[in-house]
């Protein structure tokens, strides 16, 4: 008996979970009317993922601790070799005026003693804190005299060794009289600029050396009119 197909092909070659049917790609329209094949990413798109893949990168582990210890190396620089400071009082003037900015540098002294003209800022000393201040106050003056120096006060006058000192920095000749007084070693005579107006060594005796914390270089601001914190460098009470 003879046997017919029904069906002039294979069932297996049919059948559709034999393969999968792979249907042709399809094209949509872009920007700018370009036709772009389904499947494939845009240039933007690509763009996009580069540039967040950079910051990723960027943003390891290595590049956060590298940020972390150059701001740490900067900041201790920056505390070590320099300090900035602003004038709240008219002690130094006419040098300085209330309201500057100061940058003092705080590295000479480690390699070279104080001079006489140099202004310095420091912390008060025993004698300024038995006058009310604070231990940790900041203050600005001029060494005048150092070490075994004689110095008085007559007649508006600096005398220093029995020399009669050439200030045309001052705001004004000085109206009070200072007995001599000796330096002692480790120590100098400071005098703030506005004589008549400085609570300085005439009044409290000669600055100890240690108390100096740097040597003003630059003023890089002036404020006339502005409410000092209470934060602000203090020159006198």
């Amino acid at each position: 008996m003879a046997t017919y197909k029904i069906f002039p092909f294979q069932w297996t070659r049919w059948l559709p979970c034999h393969e999968l049917m792979r249907s042709p790609p399809m094209n949509f329209m872009g920007r700018g009317g370009r036709m772009v094949e389904q499947g494939a990413v845009p240039a933007e798109q690509q763009k996009k993922k580069m540039r967040t893949t950079t910051i990723l990168e960027w943003l390891s582990w290595d590049a956060c601790m590298a940020t972390v210890v150059a701001f740490l190396v900067w900041t201790a620089f920056r505390w070590i070799t320099v300090e900035s400071r602003f004038i709240s009082s008219s002690s130094m003037y006419p040098t300085l005026a209330v309201g500057d900015h100061i940058i003092a540098e705080k590295i000479s002294y480690y390699f070279w003693r104080p001079e006489v003209g140099d202004i310095v800022i420091f912390r008060a000393p025993k004698p300024m804190q038995d006058l009310g201040f604070s231990a940790e106050e900041v203050l600005i003056k001029r060494i005048v005299a150092k070490a075994g120096d004689l110095v008085e006060v007559c007649y508006g006058k600096l005398i220093v060794n029995g020399i009669v000192q050439t200030e045309d920095f001052t705001a004004q000749p000085a109206s009070y009289y200072m007995t001599v007084t000796h330096v002692p070693d480790g120590c100098v005579f400071v005098m703030g600029d506005n004589r008549n107006n400085s609570c300085d060594s005439h009044v409290w005796g000669p600055l100890p050396v240690e108390n100096i914390l740097g040597r003003y270089v630059l003023r890089y601001l002036r404020l006339s009119q502005i409410d000092i914190a209470a934060c602000g460098l203090r020159q006198e009470g």
